[in-house]
């Protein structure tokens, strides 16, 4: 994948100055191009067997919406590097809304800024919205010691869905997904590094929020009757820890509402997958 960058990016506020100062800013634009290998190579990082021709094979490929996330990821990174939070924020949940279907290859100009800020007492939660004529896509960013300046809390959690869920499902992610998965973009230490890994208390890499979020929607798809690449909204709060080669349980509700379990373990949450 190759990138232009137009550095027209707001002035940094002062770090001293409350997070909702960052409210607005505006991150940046870039146009990204990107082929069909890296669609392919996409399908295959989120788990896509290599029976799903759709998805693997360049001559019937149709490209999985959320992989327009890796083209995006630049935005959270650039505020991180502006000094809006430090080390300890974590990816809190995403949400992503599709436009038009993604072409097999080609090139997307995407446009970026901070939206809301929550002050959550203790931490504040930037949401990042990234916009292009495809998708619109917003990492929600949890930063410990930001918050507590007296702002907004924001939106509360989502119910949980009520009652049985319609369908459960199986998702087995492969020991070799996150190794797979951060050749898209995302080389944080932490996803192939054992070392890395133990310094934020894990006893080995970890799966990348975002890959096991677009691999809980192959299941999903299925229970809903749907093409993968038919999603038109996806949203989820990471609530928890997968590991490479863990197994997921994935549970729908009629009404698009999702969750997804490692064992007893909660590992996404507030889930929502829209399929046309």
């Amino acid at each position: 994948m190759s990138a232009q960058t137009r550095a027209e990016e707001t002035p940094t506020p002062d770090r001293r100055e409350p997070a909702a100062a960052w409210a607005g800013r505006f991150l940046g634009e870039r146009t990204l191009g990107y082929s069909e290998t890296d669609a392919i190579l996409y399908a295959l990082a989120v788990g896509a067997p290599a029976s799903e021709l759709d998805l693997v094979f360049e001559d019937r490929l149709r490209v999985l919406p959320s992989f327009g996330l890796t083209l995006a990821q630049w935005a959270p990174d650039v505020l991180a590097g502006q000094g809006a939070f430090d080390n300890r924020a974590v990816h809190g949940s995403q949400e992503l809304t599709v436009l038009k279907p993604l072409p097999r290859s080609g090139e997307l100009t995407l446009t970026a800024r901070v939206g809301e800020v929550w002050d959550k007492g203790s931490a504040a939660v930037f949401n990042v919205l990234v916009e292009c004529d495809y998708f619109v896509a917003v990492w929600s960013i949890f930063a410990p010691g930001t918050g507590g300046y007296g702002g907004d809390r924001g939106p509360g959690r989502t119910p949980a869905p009520l009652g049985e869920p319609a369908g459960t499902a199986g998702f087995q992610s492969s020991l070799n997904q996150a190794a797979l998965y951060r050749l898209l973009g995302d080389r944080h230490h932490i996803h192939i590094d054992p070392q890395a890994a133990q310094r934020i208390g894990q006893d080995r890499p970890i799966l990348h929020g975002l890959a096991s979020l677009a691999a809980a929607t192959l299941p999903l798809a299925g229970m809903a009757g749907a093409h993968p690449a038919d999603l038109v909204q996806l949203a989820g709060r990471f609530s928890g820890v997968v590991f490479p080669g863990d197994e997921m349980t994935v549970r729908a509700w009629d009404n698009g509402r999702f969750d997804a379990l490692v064992g007893d373990k909660s590992v996404i949450s507030d889930g929502l997958a829209v399929f046309r």
